[in-house]
């Protein structure tokens, strides 16, 4: 009769690899069903068990772009290429992505602005004064903003 024990953390190791393989192969279901949000859950806890599965980080890349979450889709693009670097989805993404992340980042300053603006309108409105009164100009050393005032609108 053997005495030795194979320790209760190698039991853990193994059942958290299999509940790591078990939550990307549930993300991959939920892929299917277009359950974004819950296949990224999926990965997530995934990666939290095996930081290193390959499959999960890969596939939530892929989710999160579906999301438009693509500033985290790109790092996990990033952290399959340094696992592997053969991975051509992955090299593809790291080419696009960041373009894409720009083009993004524009349409959300844009918004942020004309929220701004139409807050700014609101306020100056009961002065006779609308954010037509001013004038933003970036200042391309900085990349800070000047403000300037013209009472003639």
């Amino acid at each position: 009769v053997s005495t030795q024990s194979t320790g209760s953390s190698g039991i853990n190791a193994e059942y958290g690899e299999l509940r790591s393989v078990l939550h990307a192969n549930r993300a991959a279901c939920h892929v299917m069903k277009l359950e974004y949000t819950e296949a990224e859950e999926d990965c997530t806890t995934s990666i939290d068990l095996r930081p290193t599965y390959l499959k999960a980080i890969l596939r939530r890349a892929q989710v999160r772009e579906h999301l438009d979450k693509l500033s985290s889709s790109l790092e996990d693009y990033k952290r399959v290429l340094e696992l592997d670097p053969r991975q051509g989805p992955a090299i593809e993404a790291t080419r696009r992505l960041p373009h894409q992340i720009t083009v993004q980042q524009e349409k959300m300053k844009e918004e942020c602005m004309g929220k701004l603006k139409d807050l700014g309108n609101l306020v100056l409105k009961p002065f006779g004064m609308s954010t037509d009164n001013f004038k933003m100009v970036q200042d391309p050393g900085t990349g800070g903003y000047n403000l300037s005032f013209s009472q003639d609108k």
